[in-house]
């Protein structure tokens, strides 16, 4: 697996992450450990439900992120994490560095599963970082197909377990410019995972490269609101055929957020929303804030005439 980054049309669907008070605090920590990564924006949402949340805009390793601070509402757990592709190909230190950023991670996080080597890679670790985002950390083929740095990755376990080629079907139907990648199955004697199920799957829809597998284990989480995947898109159209198409709980549609029939949070946003909120006045910030509040699927329109004033 190498850097695929490079070259592509931008990614649409960015990982949203949720803290309590934290989020500048940890964007400026992944920029820390993480190479070209950075802080692009923060704003500040005043008088929401949970007072002033700051809205924060950065990419790690080149990869675009969002994060908010809005309350101890939900807390993350390994039902999503972050697989990042260490590349020998492209880096001939790609061990050693590796290996630092494990340690840096490592800084009042909790290791999943140790670093070392194991039957699918020499290096490979899985790691909960002291803010709580999971991070899998593997030293990749290089004579494998290229794959992104960072790769979002979807575990289905309890009631979910079994179902992660069922959703990585739906996602390939919904979303445009997207194509299937590697399907690998639990074989025979891999109790309690039941044979057929998934072990391993990766996939790309709107040219954001995600990971899918099963775990039958008794994990006791699964998908919640911590971790939502945020959807730019260019018109109403796209917004009504997302929402129509991937929300499956009607309790849960809130401000441009749904909950498809696996749980997963997305956000489904105008990509226009991104520079209202990151170069707008306070007081068009504000205007646009209150418009959409109230919104269960977001309204362009209502939001750029917010934003106008």
């Amino acid at each position: 697996m190498s850097d695929a980054n490079a070259g592509t049309t931008a990614p649409r669907i960015v990982p949203h992450l949720w803290f309590d008070r934290e989020a500048k605090e940890a964007a400026a920590f992944y920029s820390s450990v993480f190479p070209d990564s950075a802080i692009k924006s923060v704003t500040t949402l005043r008088d929401t439900p949970s007072g002033d949340s700051d809205v924060v805009s950065f990419t790690i390793w080149g990869s675009p992120f969002m994060a908010i601070s809005a309350g101890p509402l939900f807390k993350m757990n390994p039902s999503v994490s972050f697989m990042v592709n260490f590349d020998p190909s492209l880096d001939d230190r790609a061990s050693e560095l590796l290996d630092e950023i494990w340690d840096k991670l490592s800084e009042g996080g909790a290791p999943l599963m140790p670093l070392g080597e194991y039957p699918f890679s020499k290096r490979y670790g899985w790691i909960q970082d002291k803010y709580g985002v999971n991070w899998q950390l593997i030293l990749t083929n290089p004579e494998g197909e290229p794959r992104p740095t960072i790769i979002p990755s979807l575990m289905f376990t309890g009631d979910n377990a079994g179902r992660a080629e069922e959703a990585r079907e739906l996602y390939l139907s919904v979303f445009e410019r997207s194509r299937p990648g590697q399907l690998h199955r639990y074989g025979p004697g891999r109790e309690p995972d039941r044979e057929g199920t998934v072990m391993f799957s990766d996939f790309m829809v709107e040219n954001t490269w995600m990971t899918a597998m099963d775990s039958a284990h008794n994990h006791g989480f699964t998908f919640n609101e911590a971790v939502s995947l945020l959807v730019r898109c260019d018109t109403q159209t796209q917004i009504d055929a997302y929402w129509s198409a991937l929300s499956a709980d009607p309790q849960a549609e809130q401000c441009g957020w749904l909950k498809d029939k696996f749980g997963l949070s997305w956000q489904i946003a105008p990509a226009a929303m991104d520079d209202m909120m990151a170069n707008g006045t306070p007081e068009q910030i504000a205007r646009v804030t209150a418009a959409f509040m109230p919104m269960k699927k977001l309204d362009i329109a209502k939001l750029e005439e917010a934003y106008r004033g």
